[in-house]
Formats: C-alpha cells, structure tokens, sequence
C-alpha cells in the first residue's frame, strides 16, 4: 500500500512539473525592446521630361466594322429582318444545328461576352457581340467581325460569317 501512495504522489509532482512556464520571463526587464535600426542614406531623386516614344505605336489598329460583309446583301435582310434587342438574344443558341454559342450582357470592348462551343470555322474565335439596328455583329476578341444575323422568326436569326458561310441561330 504504500508503494501504491509513493507512486501516486511521484505522477503527481511530474505533472504539476509539466506546467511550469517556460515561454516568457515576465520577471526580466519589460522596458528593453530590441534596439533600434540606424537610418540608411537615401540617394537623391531626379526629376525630368520623358524622351518621346520611338517606333511604331505599340497598340494594334482600331477594327473596322462598318464594312459591309462581302457578298452580303444587308438592305435586303434588314427589310425582312425583325425587331431586335440586347435582352432578347442573352442565353444558349443552337448554331446551323451542330454546336452551341452562349451570349451574355457582360461588357467586353464596345459589346457583350459572347463564346461557342463545339463550333468550327470562324465562329471559334467568337469572343464578342453587339445589336446594331436590326442585326446582331459577331466579332472575334480583338472586337474584328466575324459575322452577322437577322432575326426571322421568334428565336430564330439567319446570317453568314465574313467569308459566306451561313448561320442559322435557334433556340
């Protein structure tokens, strides 16, 4: 039995040892921080007027796109073609039947974001559209048209790309 108390008493005072603070002497001097850094010589700033840029600029040329589309007739379509708006063309269309093109009212550039999916040819390029009038302009990232369409029928717009390929957008 008194082994038994002795042992008890020994895990007692190990335990209790466990808990003395090691981390922080709060007994020491309080007021000493570390030392302060000396100051560095700071060399003296010039001031002066820029050389003017040599070369050619390095922004690329503004795209054009009031260039009607090679053989494209847009009075003819215009004529037939039905009122449009912005709000009307957002969400998912079916291209010519075999891919998707997703169309959005986030600004990019001087239009919308606009993308497809699974489409070939030119339309992989999409990055952007615009409504102007009674058609909606296709454009590629760098805001350069790729194509156009006219609306023909509730959620349906037929068109072509720059190169004469015909579109045809159904929901």
């Amino acid at each position: 039995m008194q082994l038994r108390y002795a042992m008890t008493g020994l895990v007692v005072v190990l335990s209790l040892a466990g808990c003395q603070r090691t981390a922080y002497d709060y007994s020491s001097n309080a007021s000493a921080g570390p030392a302060p850094l000396t100051a560095q010589p700071v060399p003296s700033v010039q001031g002066g007027q820029l050389p003017p840029p040599t070369g050619s600029s390095q922004f690329p040329a503004a795209p054009t796109t009031t260039a009607p589309m090679p053989g494209a007739q847009p009075g003819a379509m215009a004529a037939n073609a039905l009122d449009i708006t912005k709000e009307s063309m957002v969400g998912s269309w079916r291209v010519n039947g075999s891919c998707d093109m997703f169309l959005t009212l986030t600004n990019l550039g001087s239009g919308s974001r606009g993308g497809t999916r699974g489409c070939v040819g030119e339309l992989t390029a999409m990055g952007s559209w615009e409504v102007a009038g009674k058609q909606v302009l296709l454009k590629d990232r760098s805001g350069n048209q790729l194509g156009s369409v006219y609306k023909t029928a509730d959620n349906r717009f037929e068109g072509q790309t720059s190169t004469g390929q015909s579109i045809s957008l159904s929901r």
